[in-house]
Parts: C-alpha cells; structure tokens; sequence
C-alpha cells in the first residue's frame, strides 16, 4: 500500500506531466431533433420481427436525439455514395460551427490554430474532414492536421489525449481537437439485426471541440490537463465495431459488453489512477461517456459511485442520446457551464476493446 506522502509526490508530479490547458469547449447539433416516443413508432416499423425487445426504447434514458437529414430519409436504403456525400456535407456544416464557437469563445482567430487534430468513426472522405475544414475557413497553410479514425466511442477522450500530446510539445502552441459523428447514417433498413435495432434506439448527430494551449512558459487560468491514459483489452474486437456492407457500415454491438466492464473496467482504471498517484476518492466528478443507461448503471456499481457522481452524464444521455466522439465532450462542456471545480475524470470506450482516461482539473 503507498503512503499519503508517496502518493501525494506522485500526483505532484503527474500534474507537472503536461504543460496543456483548455481555452474552450464547443458543441453543436443538427437541425432534426428527434423524440425517443416518434422513434420508437419508426423502429416498430422497421423492426416488427423484433417485438420482444421493442420495450428497449423505453428504457435507454433517452427523451431526445439530433439527426442529420429528416425522418423519412432514414426509411428508404441508401448506397455509400448516398451516406458518404450526406456525411461530408453535415460532418462540415457541424465542424465548421464547432471551430468558429471554441475559437470565439476563447478570443483568438482561427488563423491561430496551429495544431488540427480530427476525430470521427461514422464516415469517409478524401481529403479529409480536416483538409475540407481548412479550405472552408481559411486556416493557415502552415497548420499541422491530424486526422483520427476508428476510436469508435472512445474517440472523444483518445482523441482529446493525443491533441494533449501534441499541445504539450509544442511551445506556445493552439491545438484545436474536433470531433464528430453522424450515427444516423449508419442505420441501414435492411438489416434485420437486433445489434441494428439496438443502436437505433441510442444513437444520435453531434460535434464537439476542445481548444488546447501549451502553457510552458507557466501562464494559465483555465482547465488543465493533468494525465491521460488507455487501456486494451486482448481478444475482445468481436465486441463493438464495424462490418463493411454493400450500402454501408454494418454495426458489430455484442451484448457481453456490460459484463466485460463489470469484470475488467475497475483493473483497468486502478492502474491508470495507481500509474498517476491518484485514488478514485481524490475526484470531484467523473466525466464518463453515457453509451446508454445499462452500461451508466453497470459503471455506477462497479465503481461503487453514487448517480449524482455520474449527473452530466445521465443529463446528456437524456436530451442527446448517444452521439458516439462527441458525447464525453458535451459531458465535460455541461460540467463547466454548471460551475464544476476540482479533479475530474474523463473516460470513454471504443473498439478494440478499448477504454481511454483523462484526469483534468477543472
């Protein structure tokens, strides 16, 4: 067991470990918003072979989702052509007014970006989202972009952690991290599954953005990033993914998911706290992607957390649903504008199976 004092140095020292703060959080949705009650009629007619689980929808956590296009866009098949052009065109529009929000809220131009990191898990293009972004707004030429696919869920928190690697290498620098994902448009119609019928009653649009600056010369003021870690767990890739189908994306959800995080998420978080000099009872609230009201209530008990503990998270949950990337950052931006303070914990999880952590002090 490690004493108060060897604990106590360690946490000095991991919150020495980067000179990295948050200037701003961003989100934005699209225009379609969608209520739980009007997408449980949709799926019952989609989905009549699965009656026995219809009750899911009315036990996610969900009053509302975001979607891209209108309702009856989603009821007819699309090829990828289809959802490919759909998705660079909202991914754009949403990216676009993430950027314009962090860079305003935190009073620079975006010319002074000198880091774009971007993430998503629900579409393609070539260039990238970040190339697209760049010609739209005018960002510097000079400007070192990073763009992130296939973190799934967790692309928020890792996403965020490798932006934090990059800003505290960098001098002086402004990273911008964005993230978006458009899961609407990976419903497919035609695919009877009861993992597609699942994710249709969770998933939802959105985008998010977190505006880094290196603070290596010892000025700041606001949320800093103290720690940042993953953990993967072997032979588990069965457990949350993508197929690649003739019209699209086909989800991979397997229902061992929440008995993989009762089983392994407390080993995995211990020693990313252990490695960090932190204890679990150091935090003020924990920031934790909200995959649906199962997987909240799973990590509440094996935690042994209180559901005040998780509040941001089930809030979000309620009147978003679950917009994969993006949905931790609109957690941790909720926690800011309701005041937060102190040592916070980001995490969310993607495939591989993967879980991604971030200590902040808010």
């Amino acid at each position: 067991m490690w004493g108060a004092v060897e604990i106590a140095a360690t946490q000095s020292a991991a919150a020495e470990s980067f000179d990295v703060e948050i200037l701003s959080v961003a989100t934005a949705n699209p225009a379609h918003q969608l209520g739980q009650f009007d997408a449980a009629e949709r799926a019952r007619e989609i989905f009549p072979h699965l009656k026995a689980i219809w009750p899911l929808y009315d036990n996610t956590g969900i009053d509302f989702r975001y979607n891209c296009e209108p309702i009856d866009w989603y009821l007819k098949p699309h090829s990828w052509e289809e959802r490919t052009a759909a998705f660079q065109k909202h991914a754009l529009d949403l990216l676009t007014a993430v950027t314009l929000k962090s860079t305003a809220t935190a009073g620079i131009e975006v010319g002074a970006i000198d880091i774009l990191v971007t993430n998503t898990v629900t579409g393609l293009a070539v260039p990238g989202l970040d190339a697209k972004l760049s010609n739209k707004l005018r960002l510097a030429p000079t400007i070192e972009r990073l763009p992130i696919f296939g973190l799934g869920c967790g692309g928020g928190v890792g996403g965020l952690a490798r932006a934090t690697r990059l800003a505290h290498a960098t001098k002086g620098a402004h990273v911008l991290f964005l993230t978006v994902d458009l899961c609407s448009l990976c419903l497919r119609v035609n695919d009877p599954s009861p993992a597609m019928f699942v994710s249709s009653a969770l998933f939802g649009d959105g985008a998010a953005g977190v505006l880094l600056r290196n603070t290596a010369n010892g000025a700041y003021g606001g949320p800093r990033i103290l720690a940042i870690g993953e953990w993967c767990w072997r032979e588990t890739e069965h457990i949350m993914g993508w197929e690649i189908k003739d019209d699209g994306f086909g989800v991979v959800l397997s229902p061992e998911l929440p008995a993989l995080l009762r089983e392994a998420l407390a080993p995995a978080l211990n020693d990313f706290l252990r490695l960090h000099g932190f204890r679990l009872s150091d935090f003020e609230g924990f920031l934790f992607h909200p995959g649906g009201r199962k997987l909240l209530e799973t990590m509440e008990d094996v935690l042994n957390l209180k559901r005040r503990q998780f509040e941001h998270s089930w809030e979000v949950l309620r009147r978003y649903g679950n917009m994969s990337s993006a949905t931790v950052l609109f957690v941790l931006d909720r926690a800011l504008k309701a005041g937060a303070r102190g040592l916070h914990l980001l995490a969310a999880f993607g495939p591989g199976f993967s879980a991604y952590f971030v200590a902040a002090e808010l």
